[in-house]
């Protein structure tokens, strides 16, 4: 199904009299964390810093999560709101509970521009079923929470591809719209999916094939884009649907992630759209840490892996990339972090930073961007690694779809 949501299908802030209200906010906190427990990058906070900016008249509490059960990493909020009180300017309260006494006693005696973290969603173990609106509208959650609150704002694009609690439970009951973030995400996506300039590529890499194809299909048969270039493990199937012979390492690694099915789908694709899904012309092989440049027609008898693309084929992609009007990227070329195999998406990185609008679509990719120190020089980094790769495949996702509902439902009732 394709994704049709404009401006105008949800509110923002700018829709609602924020002044003195409280406001739930539901944002996405989750940060790679080291061993010690310490937050190891604060991109994710910061970006919800504008939200709370336009925020600061009204009595605002956060609702966010730290990884999921079962992982290292998967810990309370108090850090998260000592970070996030450094790059706001003003305090952040950290509340050890999300609806129990203690949470709603401290909402209650809440004043003008006041910010609220309470704990980790996650602890609540309703929160992660995937289950219809209705349904999580009617948990304890909700029912405790909801009558303390005038607004929801959703600001977590990056989880809002799962049908969560906190993310579609309070937006059948309260006024709701979107953070600057999600707002930004969703405006911003839209210029590459319908209103880009041409020509408009999509540079697809990385290893998560299936929703490589899916996202070139899309935008190839919806017109979305003019050229989808791939590289990563997307390109080794793509050329042996060609018909080439990537050899036996490549090949078995496409069979151990389960992606031989997915040869069919690319030749599908080559079939349906002549000459506008382009795959390398050369590689880089991996010959114990030496880079190989190697000709798409001798990576069979080398029986080496497949580690980036070829020197040739950066020279041609990047011509391509620089000079298009819009230019997305999605996952790496390469295995870019082997020194030398990281050229590829480098170079990339650096074409599209020449085009007229570019987009790092989240995940890899975007922490490459910002390791180059090339974060301002795009139109748009996207928070959001699946949320953003399901949005661009035409995907509905569940947390903008409430939103889309509660507009509708709010509009009636002005």
């Amino acid at each position: 199904m394709m994704n049709t949501l404009t401006a105008k299908d949800f509110l923002t802030i700018d829709d609602f009299d924020i002044g003195d209200r409280t406001i739930l906010v539901r944002v996405d906190l989750n940060s790679p964390m080291s061993p010690g427990g310490g937050i190891l990058d604060d991109m994710r906070i910061k970006s919800h810093i504008p939200t709370l900016m336009d925020l600061e008249d009204a009595k605002v509490v956060l609702l966010a999560h730290q990884s999921r059960p079962g992982k290292n990493d998967f810990t309370t909020m108090q850090l998260h709101a000592d970070v996030m009180s450094s790059s706001l300017g003003r305090k952040v309260t950290y509340i050890d509970d999300i609806f129990g006494t203690h949470a709603r006693d401290s909402i209650a005696s809440m004043e003008k521009g006041d910010v609220i973290l309470l704990e980790n969603v996650r602890f609540y173990s309703e929160e992660s079923l995937r289950r219809p609106v209705d349904e999580h509208q009617g948990t304890h959650m909700v029912r405790k929470l909801a009558p303390l609150f005038d607004i929801f704002l959703n600001d977590a694009f990056a989880v809002s591809h799962r049908s969560h609690l906190s993310i579609t439970g309070f937006s059948g009951v309260l006024p709701s719209g979107a953070g600057r973030l999600m707002e930004r995400e969703i405006t911003s996506l839209d210029v590459s999916l319908k209103g880009s300039e041409s020509p408009c590529i999509f540079v697809l890499g990385g290893a998560k094939v299936d929703d490589s194809l899916k996202v070139a299909e899309h935008v190839l048969s919806s017109g979305g884009a003019d050229r989808v270039l791939v590289t990563g493990v997307v390109a080794n199937v793509v050329l042996a649907a060609s018909g080439v012979d990537i050899g036996g390492p490549n090949m078995k690694f496409i069979e151990s992630q389960g992606y031989l099915d997915q040869i069919d789908k690319a030749k599908n694709i080559l079939e349906r759209f002549d000459g506008k899904l382009g795959f390398p012309r050369d590689v880089a092989l991996n010959d114990n840490g030496e880079r190989i440049e190697a000709n798409i027609d001798d990576v069979a008898s080398s029986n080496l892996p497949i580690n980036d693309i070829g020197l040739e084929t950066i020279v041609a992609y990047s011509s391509e990339i620089e000079n298009a009007k819009t230019v997305v990227l999605n996952g790496p070329a390469g295995v870019s972090e082997i020194e030398g195999f990281e050229i590829g998406t480098s170079e990339i990185i650096k074409a599209a930073t020449n085009a007229g609008y570019s987009i790092a679509g989240g995940g890899h990719i975007t922490a490459e961007v910002r390791n180059m120190g090339y974060e301002k020089m795009f139109s748009h980094i996207s928070t959001g690694g699946g949320a953003c790769i399901d949005y661009l495949a035409g995907d509905l996702l569940p947390g903008i779809e409430a939103l889309k509902v509660a507009a509708k439902r709010y509009r009636e009732f002005e």
